[in-house]
């Protein structure tokens, strides 16, 4: 069976964007488009309602690119539970109020039970510090919360 992953928006930006001038913003690009072009098919890539929500505003000729990427993409369920846990993580201070999307993020990856969260924000998702009391909250409903890692933690090791 295909592993899943859930594509959190910063995803799609990375990859749709024209090159950024700023060497990390660019190297983030690029390492998005290798993991896109090398590993994308070894998974089902799955996003949620607020992804397409994300993804859909700012510039419209920049949003109708992003939202082309993401049609072939499994749409999931934003459940009740899912609104739950990503309120519960805001409460239990596993990221700050001013995260409540990136916690729907993680909610609706751990309700659906997909293994793997790719993104780039870094700031409330992929970070280590907070890492633990995610999961513990995850746990404490009975789930296993999402691994939370960026395209370069995702790319195969190589020979």
């Amino acid at each position: 069976m295909t592993d899943r992953v859930y594509i959190e928006t910063t995803i799609v930006s990375y990859l749709t964007a024209r090159s950024n001038r700023d060497v990390v913003i660019a190297g983030h690009q690029q390492v998005t488009h290798e993991w896109w072009d090398t590993r994308r098919a070894s998974y089902e890539l799955c996003i949620s309602q607020l992804v397409l929500k994300e993804a859909g505003a700012g510039d419209l000729q920049a949003a109708q690119e992003r939202l082309e990427v993401l049609k072939v993409m499994v749409l999931l369920e934003t459940s009740r539970e899912a609104l739950e846990l990503a309120k519960e993580l805001i409460q239990a201070g596993a990221l700050p109020a001013k995260a409540a999307d990136d916690a729907l993020h993680i909610a609706v990856a751990a309700m659906n039970g997909i293994p793997f969260l790719l993104t780039w924000n870094c700031r409330h998702l992929a970070n280590a510090t907070m890492r633990p009391m995610i999961e513990s909250v995850c746990m404490g409903r009975g789930l296993r919360a999402p691994i939370i890692c960026t395209p370069e933690e995702l790319l195969e090791a190589k020979p």
